[in-house]
């Protein structure tokens, strides 16, 4: 078995800033300005420590690297908003331009790369950890990978890991082994995805087309739960269908529906309410396409819930 490792990255101080004021946050986009490097660092899991650029220099966090991958600006903004470290849209596209040097666009239709990760915690300035002892001096290096079984990248975990467990601040990860520590090696918790990698997993499982019309065009696409997060649903690929945007908010008003058979239905009360839904009466009685994947396909159980508690009929 590989050697667990964890990556040290240059963090910019008014991302660490404006996320760390942010109480409980599940998921962060440690984003690049330039979308055509590939980060292959570390594997999915293992941990990623903010070092904040000159003069702070320290490490002011951390939390567990899920996946990369390179995006338009726009669709980084309408997964991951405000945990892109940035108030609006219009400031990460800002703060973006003047890093790439080339004006960008305002529209964000230029690709960024986006380093998801998961279950961060940030420190307050006096819990600070001390970054390596041989971290490159030159101020050039933009970060560095290091084992966490031993050296310098076994102290910065363990001191990262000594902070994080301080009161309730550990607390987007499921614990994989009965008798594993609250925290532990990063084999030994399973962080849950938040809102943006939700979104990102639902588009991969269903090949980026809407499951009711096989429509492609990426920026009307939506990540629907079939039971919503603040009604007990999770984040998962399995409590997720990909929709239209105009079928999602009639699916999450319970206009519409899918049946634990697939069916895609729409109530009578769209038609007795507004008078109209002609375009989406033709739908009903399709049948949705689903991902490949067995696993990510919708559980039958959460569809027949939406069908009993939401659908209007």
């Amino acid at each position: 078995m590989d050697a667990q490792r964890g990556y040290i990255g240059l963090t910019d101080p008014d991302w660490y800033a404006f996320l760390s004021a942010h109480p409980r946050v599940d998921e962060v986009n440690f984003w690049q300005p330039h979308g055509n490097r590939t980060f292959r660092a570390i594997k999915p899991g293992e941990p990623f420590f903010f070092k904040l650029r000159a003069p702070l220099k320290e490490i002011a966090g951390f939390g567990f690297f899920e996946r990369f991958e390179s995006l338009p600006a726009w669709l980084a903004w309408e997964c991951f908003g405000e945990m892109n470290g940035a108030p609006d849209f219009e400031s990460m596209i800002d703060r973006i331009a003047r890093l790439r040097g080339d004006g960008g666009s305002s529209t964000g239709d230029f690709q960024i790369g986006c380093v998801m990760i998961t279950a961060p915690v940030f420190f307050t300035k006096d819990e600070w950890v001390a970054p390596p002892s041989n971290w490159a001096k030159t101020g050039i290096q933009q970060g560095k990978t290091y084992p966490l079984d031993s050296g310098e990248g076994n102290r910065v975990f363990r001191e990262c890991l000594e902070r994080a467990n301080r009161g309730d601040r550990y607390w987007n990860v499921e614990q994989v082994a009965e008798d594993a520590p609250r925290y532990g090696l990063p084999s030994m918790v399973r962080p849950r995805l938040g809102q943006g990698l939700f979104s990102l997993a639902v588009r991969d499982a269903y090949h980026g087309a809407c499951a009711v019309t096989g429509e492609h065009s990426g920026p009307v696409l939506e990540a629907a739960h079939i039971v919503p997060y603040g009604r007990g649903g999770e984040h998962r690929v399995d409590n997720g269908l990909l929709l239209r945007s105009d079928l999602h908010r009639l699916y999450d008003r319970g206009y519409v529906t899918v049946t634990p058979d697939y069916e895609f239905r729409v109530g009578e009360s769209l038609r007795e309410e507004f008078n109209n839904g002609r375009s989406y009466y033709s739908l009903s009685g399709s049948t949705i396409a689903v991902p490949d994947n067995a696993l990510w396909q919708p559980k039958r159980e959460r569809l027949e819930w939406h069908q009993q508690e939401v659908f209007r009929g």
